[in-house]
């Protein structure tokens, strides 16, 4: 959607960069906006942007009409069906209101979070920059409902890439969807605390996955390995997870897939307490702090789908600097070598550990 800056809001999201008189970005694409940024613009005489259709809190943007703004072109965006991502900050709501009856003390409708899920796995396939970039749009206030239904659309995604059916991928969706159900059990003061948890608070929000499993163990729609992967999603194959420290084989194969979607999702948000990280630092720990702990064919999945970058391919640093991708070690894939583009210096990402590719371009 392309609209004149006086025209934006709270929550606008930019779907392109903005560029200034010297085509260096003001703001990055999937940007939030606030009163702040919006004021930033018009200080760099930004005079239009794109944005998403959909605000941050999944209500659709309908720009203020003012008769003093010049009309921009027809944009091609306009004639489009929902995108992604307008689809997933409307359902983030429509789940958010079935967490909060969870939270009053009603049962959870199947039916409900089915549809709720289903037409975003639908959407997912050939989306990966989409699927593995939604993090962007977590918030503070809604992180819990994002990271659920992040976690069934990623987690039934790396399933199709396993080859799973049909049937188990819509399983393995649902199960990642309702992994963290029991959270809306766990007292408020602990969920929305602003400072890092205790350990006392910290093994109480431990218990969500054996409560999500008291929630569904009833679901005739859920088969039992789904109910198991649910209650085994923070296992690790090392005997290092909870609730009951299995190991290796003992874990479902449909928890294996979950843990690495949670744990991917949570690591790239913005979360209350903790700051976002770059998909390809986090990339790097899971695969270096976390070997062992997590299954390596669906991890190697997960770097296939994250690194679908080639030689020649245009980056984004973690320093704001912009880069061209020269070659790339197959021991070391998210360390390419590499050129800047406004100097033309060759550095080797792997020699630079200060630094990591934050965002692919092109």
């Amino acid at each position: 959607m392309h609209i004149h800056v006086n025209q934006l809001q709270e929550g606008c999201i930019l779907s392109r960069d903005v560029i200034s008189s010297t085509n260096r970005p003001i703001m990055l694409k999937k940007t939030i906006l606030s009163q702040s940024l919006i004021e930033v613009l018009k200080a760099f005489l930004i005079d239009e942007v794109y944005v998403e259709k959909t605000l941050v809190n999944g209500d659709s943007f309908t720009p203020a009409i003012n008769l003093n703004i010049k009309a921009s072109h027809n944009d091609p965006e306009e004639l489009e069906a929902l995108t992604f991502t307008d689809l997933f900050l409307r359902q983030t709501q429509k789940y958010k209101r079935e967490f909060l009856t969870w939270q009053s003390g009603l049962p959870i409708d199947i039916y409900k979070v089915r549809n709720i899920l289903l037409p975003l796995i639908e959407q997912a396939d050939n989306r990966a920059s989409e699927i593995f970039s939604m993090h962007h749009f977590s918030t503070k206030e809604d992180y819990i409902y994002q990271h659920s239904l992040a976690m069934g659309i990623i987690s039934a995604t790396l399933a199709r890439k396993l080859n799973y059916n049909t049937g188990d991928i819509i399983q393995i969706g649902l199960a990642g969807c309702l992994a963290d159900c029991g959270m809306a059990k766990i007292n408020n003061r602990i969920l929305n605390k602003t400072t890092t948890l205790t350990i006392e608070e910290y093994e109480e929000v431990k218990n969500h996955s054996s409560i999500s499993y008291q929630m569904i163990k009833n679901i005739s729609l859920l088969r039992d390995g789904t109910k198991l992967a649910i209650i085994q999603h923070h296992e690790r194959l090392d005997g290092s997870g909870y609730p009951f420290g299995e190991r290796g084989s003992r874990i479902h194969p449909f928890a294996k897939v979950i843990a690495i979607a949670d744990v991917f999702h949570a690591m790239t948000s913005e979360r209350i307490y903790k700051p976002k990280l770059s998909a390809f630092k986090v990339i790097e720990m899971i695969n270096e702090q976390h070997f062992g702990e997590f299954d390596i064919r669906t991890l190697k999945v997960l770097d296939a789908a994250i690194m679908n970058f080639s030689n020649g391919s245009k980056i984004r640093l973690s320093n704001g600097h912009e880069a061209e991708i020269l070659f790339i070690e197959e021991k070391s894939p998210t360390r390419p070598l590499i050129k800047l583009l406004e100097n033309g210096e060759i550095i080797h990402l792997e020699q630079n550990r200060q630094l990591y590719i934050d965002e692919v371009l092109t």
